[in-house]
């Protein structure tokens, strides 16, 4: 019998930690079957899995603030279920850490980064919950900024932790040649949500356009879209600014950009920044977690603090200038092209997953 994965997110929409789940569910096929449980309800990445995986979506409801009757429910599931592995995704699914207590399923816990309620500062209770939870578990982080934090506030002991980058698969992310644009293009493939901070984009491109004309492509939906909205035509940006919403495959997009911006407040190692790089793109960002290293040496310059004046000073020399902007875009298609590879991160998880179906990845 093939080994049976249970996997558990705060929500199976788009985000960083479903586009690695599919990349590897996809990659390790017909090899391991795959139940997958959203906390939210909202499990629209299931339209991305390859047509010859076994992936099943359970709705399992829960509710804030009933720990002790959730652990109840969890454990039954894990009972019913009986995965070879329980694995984990984010704050959002900690609970089934300790439903999982005092069974023999083996728990792998994959931590991407923070939520804007730990964008600036860590609750005790959650550090102490981590800490508890997870010691006797497997913790995945992708980004040594978190390595940092589980092994120095969390605790986790050092056998437990694995850092793992995550892996792209640049040639999908190759550079078409596009139609030449009559201004150049700022782009962003983001959630809207508060912690990326894109009020602060559309400040900066506000305050950059008074320079040089460009444009602002924004791929993504979520809650805050009608806000920024409403804050693109109280800066005039009205005409200059494009939503896209929600595309379930944006690589094409990122050849329309002349730069690739992220202004978040808090990230860890986004996989947009990867997209961007393997589409060529020079990088204008918020140094918030790994980015900074991320990029290349040649990029690093206009990883920025997070103010919208610092923003628009790296947006503006970039735009200024296209033979820097090519110079390091093909810098950082380089960098990810060595030290960021897809078969990299899957030869990683192979290990960590440890399970006899996949002994000859």
């Amino acid at each position: 019998m093939r080994p049976l994965l249970l996997h558990v997110f705060p929500t199976f929409d788009s985000g960083g930690a479903q586009t690695r789940f599919l990349a590897l569910a996809n990659y390790f096929g017909t090899g391991l079957r795959h139940v997958v449980i959203a906390m939210d309800g909202r499990t629209g990445c299931a339209a991305q899995i390859a047509p010859s995986v076994e992936l099943t979506c359970k709705d399992v409801s829960a509710r804030k603030g009933t720990h002790a009757g959730n652990l109840v429910n969890f454990r039954r599931i894990l009972g019913d279920i009986r995965p070879n592995l329980l694995i984990t995704h984010n704050w959002g699914s900690i609970e089934w850490a300790a439903a999982r207590i005092g069974t023999a399923i083996r728990h792998i816990h994959i931590e991407d980064g923070f939520g804007p309620d730990e964008a600036r500062a860590q609750y005790r209770r959650r550090v102490l919950a981590r800490r508890i939870l997870l010691k006797r578990s497997t913790l995945v982080v992708p980004s040594r900024t978190l390595e940092r934090v589980a092994r120095d506030i969390w605790r986790i002991p050092s056998g437990n932790l694995r850092f793992i980058p995550n892996g792209i698969d640049v040639k999908r992310f190759e550079r078409s040649e596009g139609t030449r644009k009559p201004v150049p293009v700022i782009g962003t493939v983001s959630a809207l949500r508060a912690e990326k901070n894109l009020p602060r984009l559309l400040q900066a491109v506000a305050q950059t356009s008074r320079s040089i004309p460009c444009r602002l492509t924004i791929v993504g939906d979520g809650p805050e879209r009608p806000a920024l909205e409403r804050l693109a035509q109280e800066l005039g940006l009205t005409d200059h600014v494009t939503f896209v919403g929600h595309v379930s495959d944006p690589s094409r997009l990122y050849s329309e950009f002349d730069v690739f911006a992220l202004t978040s407040d808090t990230e860890q190692m986004p996989y947009t920044v990867l997209e961007a790089m393997a589409a060529g793109c020079a990088i204008a960002a918020t140094d918030v977690g790994d980015i900074f290293s991320m990029v290349s040496p040649e990029n690093q310059p206009f990883v920025v603090p997070r103010t919208v004046e610092a923003v628009s000073a790296a947006l503006l020399q970039l735009l200024a200038d296209p033979s820097l902007r090519n110079k390091i875009g093909a810098a950082n298609l380089e960098r990810v092209r060595r030290d960021y590879s897809q078969d990299r991160m899957f030869r990683a998880f192979a290990e960590t997953y440890d399970l006899p179906a996949l002994t000859a990845i």
